[in-house]
């Protein structure tokens, strides 16, 4: 073993010194954690409002099992795992907008600690605090905490992966690559675009086993993973007509992308941490001799793993591969790979390590930069936490409905989709008919139910004196069907406008027959 000139006082009985290991971890991941939850829980209820996809979150929890499954078997396939377990949280805790968003708050939150974890592993304490202090005050980290959907458990999914993956790599053996299949396997069940986490993690192993090549229990993991994976690709992929609504990215999706991977790539330019890096502090002084143990047995497995091997692959493979797709097939979206942030702050803490290194007088002030980004994006934060800052405000047009109800009225959506108002706020269209809808939207296997014919929806509105409309905004109906250009017919040819309001990418329109606008 290559000496590692360190003094014999520094070496602990092994009682203490994993006592003192699992102290310096909490030191390390409890306070990102705490972060991540405090910026979680702030304004966690956004106006008790929803858009779209957490519209379709919301009243999908609220099916029984057997209506769930139904569904995906027609649509939304790749979130089966994450509805049949927010349908468990609501038979428990409720179906409220707490217990729909808490899950992805918590998934952050357990994300930042184990970036912290990874960033104290691969690099230094302080490289992994500033890592995992970092992770949740970036924005679309925080915006997608309070989201209710997958990808903020996703994120703490990939990290827990990589956690599991160093632990192997560190000791390999059944136990420890059964752990990290299942953990992945899981992770990529809640949402397959993980598998390119997973791809990302075999060009690390790669980087640093040039020689020796993919270690055997990460090949047969791979393969149980894929295994598994299977029928759920098999059926999503019969369902891929679902993401025909994603568009080109536009120049600012892509410059923005562009420049979080050249800011990415200069820190790890100019930031490299050594493996054993100086420290005075007892907690740099345990994690020294850790480090030093498992280059002793990385160096007999052939490399060991580094912060700049891990965290670029993780960061540039997955939102590169999705561009080179959209060529082909629009297929990018950020939040599709948000788990791409834990390389970035990766990084990042290593070149504040860097800097708290070159300057005695900085040292653990270079953590001063999370609270002073966290002031420069006050304005953001506070925008991330109303409605505005979401594509669509269900809630707000539920309110303008109710406020245009009178008995007897019918409501008709354009598109289909935007029935999701009336689903998550029934209570503001009771009185209400629905003049389009056939039959009850939780038997009917699909989100936003199904729809009579043209000629159907026709005679039910003629004989209707108001209809008030839920609609996209623009002239255009996106994705109309011919249920909705007899809707639109209709309105034109025998009703008038009696009123508008817009909200947030949705309008509601009264109307009436000619002369009976209130």
């Amino acid at each position: 073993m290559t000496s590692t000139g360190l003094s014999s006082d520094v070496l602990v009985p092994t009682a203490v010194g994993t006592r003192s290991r699992v102290a310096s971890g909490a030191a390390v991941a409890v306070p990102p954690a705490a972060l991540a939850l405090a910026l979680g829980l702030w304004g966690i209820r956004r106006g008790d409002s929803l858009w779209l996809d957490e519209a379709v979150s919301y009243q999908v929890a609220h099916r029984s099992t057997a209506q769930i499954w139904q569904l995906v078997h027609h649509v939304d396939a790749v979130h089966t795992l994450y509805y049949l377990g927010l349908h468990a949280l609501f038979m428990l805790f409720g179906g409220g907008l707490i217990t729909l968003r808490l899950p992805s708050v918590l998934g952050v939150a357990a994300a930042a600690a184990g970036v912290a974890l990874l960033g104290r592993r691969l690099a230094t304490p302080r490289a992994g605090l500033a890592a995992g202090l970092a992770f949740p005050v970036f924005p679309a980290i925080q915006l997608y905490a309070q989201d209710g959907r997958s990808y903020g458990i996703v994120c703490a999914g990939v990290v827990a992966s990589a956690l599991l993956l160093l632990r192997a790599l560190d000791r390999p053996g059944v136990a420890r690559w059964a752990a990290y299949a299942a953990v992945t396997l899981t992770t990529c069940l809640l949402h397959e675009y993980v598998v390119l986490a997973v791809a990302a993690q075999g060009v690390s192993l790669l980087l640093v086993r040039r020689r020796r090549g993919l270690p055997l229990g990460w090949l047969c993991a791979v393969a149980v993973v894929a295994l598994g994976l299977v029928p759920l690709a098999q059926l999503s992929s019969s369902q891929s007509g679902q993401i025909s609504w994603i568009l080109p990215p536009r120049a600012p999706t892509v410059l923005f992308a562009v420049g979080i991977s050249v800011v990415g790539v200069l820190c790890a330019i100019l930031a490299p941490v050594p493996r054993s890096a100086p420290g005075g502090d007892r907690i740099d002084r345990i994690d020294r001799i850790d480090r030093i143990d498992r280059i002793d047995r990385t160096e007999r497995s052939g490399g060991e793993m580094t912060l700049r091997a891990f965290a670029l692959p993780l960061l540039l493979l997955p939102q590169t591969v999705l561009f080179l797709v959209t060529v082909v097939r629009p297929v990018y979206v950020d939040r599709y790979v948000l788990f791409e942030y834990a390389g970035l702050v990766l990084l990042i803490g290593a070149a504040l390590d860097r800097l708290g290194r070159s300057s005695p007088r900085l040292g653990w002030r270079v953590l001063l930069a999370v609270p002073a980004a966290l002031l420069l994006l006050l304005p953001v934060e506070l925008k991330w936490r109303t409605p505005q800052a979401w594509p669509d405000d269900f809630a707000a047009a539920a309110r303008a409905v109710h406020g245009y109800a009178t008995p007897g009225a019918g409501v008709l959506f354009l598109p289909f989709e935007r029935r999701q108002s009336e689903l998550s706020y029934p209570r503001d269209f009771a009185g209400l008919t629905d003049l389009a809808l056939s039959g009850n939207v939780a038997d009917s296997g699909t989100i936003g139910g199904n729809e009579k014919s043209s000629q159907a929806v026709r005679a039910a509105m003629l004989l209707t004196t108001r209809i008030i409309t839920v609609r996209s905004p623009g002239s255009r109906v996106p994705n109309a069907s011919p249920q909705d250009a007899v809707k639109q017919s209709t309105l034109a040819a025998d009703f008038q406008e009696c009123a508008r309001t817009e909200v947030r990418g949705l309008v509601v329109t009264s109307y009436a027959r000619p002369g009976h606008c209130p």
